[in-house]
């Protein structure tokens, strides 16, 4: 039996409400991958409307944190820099997600997953400071996000000023997402490789091809995802931003997910292993 996924080879894009939403093959593919994130966070559940979803509010982190040592400023400032980029694009989920879900789909995946990068990003921000002085303290509760349902807030920024979301930039190219491993597509800015999972992975038992083929397709996803960040960022932070706010995450959830398929075949037969090895992946240019 073929695990190979279906490739979508044509990227159209239609603008939606104001906000570009890429179509692949006729599927739009916006944060599909979050649907089913726990959350976390708690909090009444928070509705949106189509005409107005709103926008996404977090507490500034910059204004709270106390004199930062000069050998901690570059990477101080990296992760300022990292959480404004998940504002916006949480903001930009908010925006390409109208209509989805039920009453909790915003906190499910939008806000629950926003927090939980927010509290690492903060405590590496707190353990550089650390290493030279006192470690700041209370700096954790700067983690939740909340939406600002109006729709006429602005979303605030963690590095001390609001941030908006990187416009769209639509344009022809196309991407290659075969067998959750691929390269996306290309505008200038190089594009993100990744290694064919399905590839290398044994025979899979049929008690587990249904959770395989999830997971592959959730591989798609987050390679989809990532490119499009990187399309959309051009410009922003330093030579290490790439590293640091797209691929270093990928490979994070590219590792879990590998994870959960080898987990799953181990259910019934042999588990495979050396599969974390193909959770990293490259820029092409």
């Amino acid at each position: 039996m073929s695990r190979a996924l279906p490739k979508y080879n044509k990227r159209r894009v239609a603008f939606i409400g104001g906000t570009a939403a890429v179509v692949l093959s006729g599927a739009v593919i916006a944060g599909s991958a979050l649907a089913g994130t726990p959350a976390g966070s708690g909090g009444a559940a928070q509705a949106r409307t189509l005409a107005s979803p709103g926008t996404i509010s977090c507490p500034d982190v910059a204004a709270k944190l106390p004199a930062i040592p000069a050998s901690a400023k570059a990477e101080v400032d990296r992760n300022l820099t990292l959480l404004q980029t998940q504002i916006q694009e949480a903001d930009k989920r908010l925006q390409t997600t109208v209509g989805q879900g039920g009453p909790h789909f915003v906190d499910n995946a939008i806000l629950g997953p926003l927090k939980d990068k927010r509290a690492s990003t903060i405590d590496r921000i707190a353990i550089a400071i650390g290493r030279t002085t006192t470690k700041p303290t209370g700096l954790g509760s700067l983690a939740a996000c909340t939406l600002n349902a109006s729709g006429t807030g602005t979303a605030g920024g963690g590095a001390g000023t609001p941030s908006t979301a990187a416009p769209q930039q639509p344009g022809t190219a196309t991407t290659a997402a075969g067998s959750a491993g691929s390269t996306g597509g290309s505008t200038g800015v190089g594009s993100i490789s990744c290694p064919d999972v399905a590839a290398k992975l044994p025979a899979v038992p049929a008690s587990a091809k249904a959770e395989v083929d999830r997971n592959l397709t959730l591989l798609q996803t987050q390679i989809q995802e990532a490119d499009k960040r990187l399309q959309t960022t051009v410009g922003q932070g330093g030579p290490h931003f790439v590293d640091n706010a797209i691929l270093g995450p990928l490979r994070d959830k590219r590792a879990s997910t590998i994870d959960r398929i080898a987990i799953a075949i181990g259910r019934t037969t042999t588990k495979p292993t050396g599969l974390g090895s193909l959770a990293a992946c490259t820029l092409t240019k």
